[in-house]
């Protein structure tokens, strides 16, 4: 009999979210059956979601803002990448015991791979904020947070990070925005941009962020939220299922939605 894959995002805010479409398009071009579905979710319902995945009710849960770091206690066990940003956005079950990953990961290993950059600033403190830095191994890292506070815990976690001030650039860096400013419209600071070399940004809406937009005009390297949720969406998969989907079949099809 053939399997029917269960697949479920949790987080909040969710609907906005292009997840369903890119996993429901990768379910089609795999040949495979299957839904999956986006759940609003806080801390308890992301423990009920996780027992649903415990007993196979779930083939696999995907976690996002601001779930990721709750995600990860919830694992029995994490792969290397998920244990190095203390981070998991993915989380799959096998014999009853919860397995969390972070697809985040390996997505901005990939983007850094192609890009090469000596330095990367990263924008906020959370979830993606910490893949981006994980997956930064060999280049010179820099945070940026509005709440200062939050960077002592980034601290003991990557000792040779450096800080700098909101709202400060950084020449020559790669930007990753792992805030969610861009998501409403709302601008980066115009310095942060202005002598940067690349752009990630995270956020993505109905149209381009304010942030994709200038890099854009300014001829620098530019990898926009769609683009990138792709990237880690079809790494999802393939950790879900086995399959490999291509990423840029994942995102045009969520830009044609």
């Amino acid at each position: 009999m053939a399997v029917f894959y269960r697949f479920a995002l949790a987080g909040d805010p969710v609907e906005h979210s292009m997840s369903p479409v890119m996993h429901r398009t990768a379910l089609r071009i795999a040949g495979l059956e299957g839904d999956y579905v986006a759940v609003r979710a806080g801390p308890a319902r992301l423990g009920s979601l996780v027992d649903e995945l415990r007993s196979d009710e779930l083939s696999g849960l995907n976690v996002t803002m601001p779930l990721k770091e709750t995600a990860t206690r919830l694992a029995d066990l994490l792969t290397p990448e998920a244990a190095a940003a203390g981070s998991v956005n993915s989380l799959r079950g096998a014999a009853g015991v919860i397995e969390g990953h972070s697809t985040d990961v390996t997505a901005f290993r990939a983007l850094y791979a192609r890009i090469e950059p000596d330095t990367i600033l990263v924008l906020g403190g959370g979830g993606s904020a910490r893949a981006a830095l994980a997956a930064g191994d060999g280049a010179r890292c820099v945070v940026s947070l509005r709440s200062p506070e939050r960077a002592r815990g980034l601290l003991a976690r990557w000792p040779a990070l450096e800080t700098a001030p909101w709202g400060t650039g950084v020449p020559g860096a790669l930007v990753v925005n792992a805030t969610p400013l861009g998501m409403s419209g709302e601008s980066l600071p115009d310095v942060v941009l202005g002598e940067a070399i690349a752009l990630i940004d995270l956020p993505y809406g109905v149209t381009a962020t304010p942030a994709v937009g200038r890099a854009k005009e300014a001829g620098i390297v530019c990898v926009d939220g769609v683009e990138f949720l792709a990237l880690q969406a079809a790494h999802c998969f393939e950790w879900f299922t086995g399959v490999a989907v291509d990423s840029a079949t994942l995102a045009a099809a969520a830009r044609n939605v």
